[in-house]
């Protein structure tokens, strides 16, 4: 897997709450269940998805890793509690991750955390 330039670990859902607005604003209320994302260990709850663009809370539970994988987009990771791990340093509350399309990383938990993530297309590659 490691040679792969995109391996999306997980799933699109088509699942949020809301779009992207045409026009105006748009508001997702809580209390949106938890989904499988398609790796044991992580939960998400999509809050936006709009083709490419997607902001998702993520649960990490405790002791959980992920494999090498890598996205098509700008991925932001920002921790609101426990703590989230990668192959360069674990994170806590209010840090923020910033990854390059196709950046190939690990994600993991010792604690557990809860994350907010947001994929934007990279400015430089096409809408899907």
């Amino acid at each position: 897997m490691a040679g792969d330039e995109n391996v999306e670990l997980f799933e699109h859902t088509g699942k949020a709450q809301i779009g992207l607005p045409a026009r105006g604003s748009a508001c997702a209320r809580a209390g949106s269940e938890w989904l499988h994302s398609g790796s044991d260990g992580f939960r998400i709850r999509p809050l936006m998805e709009d083709g490419p663009l997607r902001t998702w809370l993520m649960q990490v539970d405790p002791g959980t890793s992920a494999e090498l994988h890598a996205h098509a987009e700008i991925e932001q990771i920002y921790v609101l509690e426990g703590t989230f791990t990668d192959q360069d340093s674990t994170y806590g509350p209010g840090d923020l991750v910033v990854r390059a399309p196709g950046a190939m990383h690990t994600a993991s938990s010792e604690t557990g955390a809860l994350v907010l993530l947001t994929y934007v297309p990279s400015p430089a590659s096409p809408a899907r």
